[in-house]
């Protein structure tokens, strides 16, 4: 027994050795700044200055900054419109490239490389694209006789033109999707054709209880890069105009290293948290009563 006591605490030791190098980068890199923000949340701290403790201060002024809930305002538009529309887009995408047809394998590369392009590429071309002056996308709307709007430097255009700009990029789901719907067994559909169930009836009664999981993974990781959205906003827009793009993180940016106000930063990331926490777990209850996982209905 000592024998094997002696055995398993070398291989235990081995192991905690391979795993070290992990172990100390999630301490310095993941858990240190995670306690930190939590303390300077509690402090005032430029970044350049020792904290001095405020306790619930920077939590109370958040509450009475307008531009505060504006910036909360922003974001929840563009999760509310735009993570619904990026699904509907995704599957769309993924029904039609799970069909048998010619080239399959090209379109399904031409769909989901516009998700591999760097986030910076991306946003300085839709840039140019929406551009009111020259923008290709004005252009071609005069040339149809279409109104042509202001897009990036409108308030009432700016945040759909972010929303649109968003959903060119959705290849990445709907590869998911596509996984997920390759997943159903076909003698499903063949049993509802036999019973005489329609193409929407199939979709519906089969193809979005099956696909439950993979819209819940896909709407989970929606909600978290909706409410993180930084890299577009920040070079297509830089919050405005007139703050009508201003979203959460770029606000945490602004008032962290644009006014240095560190610990007032730290506490918008706290609620941050709190906010996506929340809304995941609404998303969880509604698919724990709605969805339909691993052979069990959990209606």
């Amino acid at each position: 027994m000592r024998k094997v006591a002696k055995s398993r605490a070398r291989e235990a030791r081995i192991g905690l050795l391979f795993l070290s190098p992990w172990l100390i980068g999630l301490a310095v890199f993941t858990a240190y700044p995670i306690i930190a923000s939590l303390y300077f949340s509690f402090t005032h701290y430029s970044g350049l200055s020792a904290p001095r403790w405020a306790g619930l201060d920077n939590y109370v002024q958040l509450f009475k900054d307008t531009l505060f809930w504006k910036s909360i305002y922003n974001t929840l538009y563009l999760a509310i419109i735009g993570i619904p529309l990026a699904q509907i887009m995704s599957i769309l995408v993924a029904l039609l490239l799970n069909t048998k047809v010619k080239f399959l394998g090209i379109f399904r590369t031409l769909y989901f490389l516009p998700s591999i392009v760097p986030a910076v590429a991306t946003a300085l071309l839709w840039k140019w694209f929406l551009n009111p002056q020259f923008g290709p996308v004005n252009l071609l709307l005069e040339k149809i006789g279409l109104p042509t709007p202001g897009w990036l430097t409108d308030p009432l255009w700016s945040k759909p033109a972010l929303i649109f700009t968003s959903i060119w990029g959705v290849g990445g789901a709907m590869v998911i999707y596509l996984a997920g719907l390759q997943n159903i067994p076909a003698e499903l559909y063949e049993a509802a054709e036999l019973d005489g169930a329609g193409r929407i009836a199939s979709f519906t009664k089969i193809t979005l209880p099956m696909l439950s999981p993979v819209i819940l993974f896909n709407v989970v990781m929606g909600i978290i890069n909706s409410f993180q959205s930084f890299t577009s906003v920040f070079i297509m827009t830089g919050g405005g105009p007139e703050n009508s793009t201003l979203v959460y993180a770029l606000s945490i940016y602004r008032n962290g290293f644009q006014f240095y106000k560190m610990g007032y930063a730290s506490a918008m990331a706290w609620i941050l948290l709190v906010m996506t926490s929340i809304s995941i777990f609404f998303v969880f209850k509604f698919f724990g009563k709605y969805g339909y996982f691993g052979g069990v209905d959990n209606r």
